[in-house]
C-alpha cells in the first residue's frame, strides 16, 4: 500500500489486517455451510463461533482505522472514500455472520438433491468477497488493477444469481409444503445477498478509483 501510505505504516497494517478478517470470514462461512449440509454440527458450530469472533475483531479494527484517519488527519483528500469502503466491506462480513447464524437458529431442512447447489452458491459468494478484497487492496497498491478485480466480482455475482434462481426453480416444482419452499428460497436469497453486497462495495470502489485517477 506504499502508493497511499508512505508515512502511515500503522494505518497500512490495520487496513491489511481488517481485509484479512473479511477473507477469512468468507472462508469460514463456506466451511460452515458445508458442515451444516453434511450434518456435522460440531464443525458447523466451530465455524460459526470463529466467524462471530472475526466479525467482532473487524468491527474494532474498522473503528480504529476511522479514528486514525480523523484524529491524525491522514490522507485527507481520499479519507471519505476510504471510510466508505471500510464501512461497506465491514457490512459484507456482517452479512456472512448473520446468514450463518440463521442456519443455526432456524435449522432449515435442505433437500438432499439441493445440497450441492447450496454449497455452490456459498462458494460463489465467497469468491465474490475474495475478489472484492483484492479490488480494495488494488485501490491502494495498483489502481489500474481495480477494474479487473471488480469485473471478477461482477462475474461471480451473476453466477450466484443464476445458482440461486436454479434452486428456487427446482424447489418450487416439488411437492413440498409452501412453507418449506419459502424456507428454501429464504436461505438461497440470504446467501445470494452476500455477492450482491460485494458488488455494491465495488460500485463504490469504482467511483473512488475514478476520483483518484482524475
Amino acid at each position: 500500500m506504499g502508493l497511499f501510505f508512505r508515512k502511515t505504516k500503522a494505518l497500512e497494517r490495520d487496513i491489511d489486517q481488517f481485509l484479512d478478517q473479511i477473507v477469512q470470514g468468507a472462508l469460514a462461512f463456506v466451511e460452515g455451510i458445508n458442515s451444516y449440509l453434511d450434518n456435522n454440527e460440531t464443525t458447523f458450530e466451530r465455524h460459526l463461533k470463529r466467524l462471530n469472533k472475526m466479525e467482532g475483531q473487524a468491527d474494532k479494527m474498522r473503528r480504529r482505522i476511522e479514528t486514525d484517519l480523523y484524529v491524525h488527519t491522514l490522507i485527507p483528500d481520499s479519507r471519505g472514500d476510504v471510510l466508505g469502503l471500510m464501512e461497506s466491506s465491514d457490512k459484507v462480513l456482517n452479512i456472512l455472520s448473520e446468514t450463518l447464524a440463521q442456519f443455526s437458529v432456524e435449522s432449515p431442512d435442505i433437500l438432499p438433491e439441493l445440497q450441492d447447489n447450496y454449497k455452490q452458491l456459498a462458494r460463489l459468494s465467497c469468491q465474490s468477497v475474495e475478489q472484492m478484497v483484492l479490488a480494495i487492496r488494488a485501490y491502494f497498491r495498483d489502481l489500474p488493477a481495480v477494474r479487473d478485480a471488480v469485473a471478477k466480482v461482477s462475474f461471480y455475482e451473476k453466477e450466484a444469481d443464476q445458482t440461486a434462481e436454479e434452486i428456487k426453480r427446482i424447489v418450487f416444482k416439488t411437492d413440498l409444503p409452501l412453507s418449506h419452499k419459502f424456507h428454501h428460497r429464504y436461505f438461497a436469497l440470504h446467501i445470494e445477498s452476500i455477492s450482491d453486497e460485494a458488488e455494491n462495495v465495488c460500485d463504490r470502489l469504482s467511483i473512488a478509483s475514478i476520483k483518484r485517477d482524475l
